[in-house]
């Protein structure tokens, strides 16, 4: 026996007894998300392992391909779903209150574009039911948008310029831009240790893979991992840290990261790539998260070609602790 539910447009098939393959069919609206968390949003209730593992064993296919976490959803997809036990409807969970409106860090917005000063500690994306990502709650803020999606990602403990997008014509034209690498996106980063050139390039291919339990995670392979060029000016050295400007000319997961912790420098609070022992020392001294900013970004408007040059300052919590470096 199976029941029907209904997500958006578009129908799944809910196994509730005798084992069921589904097939979900691509809309509009869908189209640009990533596979998984597409199918985050799809099938409540399923662990994130379980569906990350589905992806690697090629149970669950797109258009009868199997398919990589990362894969955007193309319109006219379609999604087979094979039998998954999902948690039985109940109340919908309570979601977090709006404590800090998103859109009061509105940096820059008109009808196709909207950019924001992410806060840090928040998800782009929700999680467990019971937290808001900045998307969710975006769409909350806005409850009028009829088109709301992510132009690209930033980690939870990274704060900074985030954009999105209003228009699905805006977000075609944001991914294009940001493949080809137009965008001159600057970073600020506190690394570990004395930094001893003014100009870096650092070019380390770098591989993205998954661990057992379905976390991103990325390396240094020169074998299998994909071009990546970051270019580091530095700005100040106090106290054992060093201040660096991080300019992203190619745009892979976790790129500053992984290419300052390769060079032995790694980011001061980064708890995936940076020492356990001293994180918990910064953490006494004040340091709460990884001391990562997207500062700058020099973009052309997805539609109009304008040139837009967005800022977003300094958080107070990293300004504070910068100042105790003296």
């Amino acid at each position: 026996m199976c029941t029907l539910f209904e997500q958006g447009e578009y129908t799944v098939m809910q196994s509730t007894g005798k084992a069921a393959v589904s097939k979900v069919s691509i809309g509009s609206e869908q189209a640009g998300q990533r596979l998984d968390n597409f199918l985050f949003r799809l099938l409540k209730g399923v662990p994130k392992s379980r569906i990350y593992r589905m992806l690697r064993e090629g149970e669950l296919r797109v258009s009868g391909r199997r398919s990589k976490p990362d894969y955007k959803l193309v319109e006219g997809d379609e999604v087979r779903i094979p039998p998954v036990r999902v948690a039985e409807k109940a109340e919908t969970p309570p979601m977090s209150p709006i404590t800090h409106p998103l859109l009061e860090r509105v940096i820059y917005r008109d009808d196709s574009l909207l950019i924001i000063d992410k806060p840090p500690g928040q998800a782009v994306h929700g999680g467990s039911g019971v937290s808001l990502g900045i998307i969710e709650q975006l769409r909350m803020e806005l409850p009028d948008a009829r088109f709301l999606e992510l132009a690209h990602r930033l980690d939870k403990e990274t704060s900074g310029i985030l954009v999105l997008a209003l228009k699905r014509s805006a977000l075609v034209e944001l991914h294009r831009m940001l493949r080809e690498g137009e965008p001159r996106k600057t970073y600020l980063a506190l690394a570990v240790g004395e930094w001893r050139d003014p100009v870096r390039h650092i070019k380390l291919p770098l591989h993205k893979y998954l661990t057992e339990d379905g976390e991103r995670r990325v390396e240094v392979n020169h074998d299998t991992g994909q071009r990546a060029h970051t270019l580091f000016r530095r700005i100040k050295v106090a106290g054992g840290y060093s201040l660096l400007e991080a300019e992203l000319k190619t745009g892979r997961t976790h790129q500053i990261r992984v290419h300052l912790a390769a060079v032995h420098h790694p980011i001061a609070g980064d708890t995936k790539y940076g020492n356990p022992e001293l994180n918990r020392t910064l953490k006494r001294q004040g340091l709460k998260r990884m001391f990562l900013h997207s500062a700058r970004l020099e973009i052309r408007h997805p539609l109009t070609g304008a040139e837009l040059k967005i800022e977003a300052p300094l958080p107070a919590d990293l300004q504070g602790f910068l100042d105790t470096l003296g």
